[in-house]
């Protein structure tokens, strides 16, 4: 596997893991995520990143991903 696979892949198990929990305390919610580690939730994306930045540095790999049942569907024409 490619590192560029191997990016968030723990993120995104944490995140497929304790989704149904999240949807429940956090829907629509920004939550962060570096390795296994969850660093809270957040209103908004630009409150998620600043936190992630502050939290584990810039030049860390983290998640921030929206609490969503369903993944939004964007079309661009």
């Amino acid at each position: 596997m490619a590192a560029e696979e191997k990016a968030l892949q723990k993120e995104l198990i944490v995140f497929e893991q304790h989704k149904g929990e999240w949807l429940q305390n956090h829907p629509g919610d920004f939550v962060v995520i570096a390795d296994e580690t969850v660093a809270g939730f957040y209103q908004d994306y630009e409150s998620a990143f600043k936190a992630g930045l502050s939290r584990f540095g810039i030049q860390a790999t983290f998640l921030i991903k929206q609490v969503w049942a369903e993944e939004p569907v964007y079309l661009i024409h």
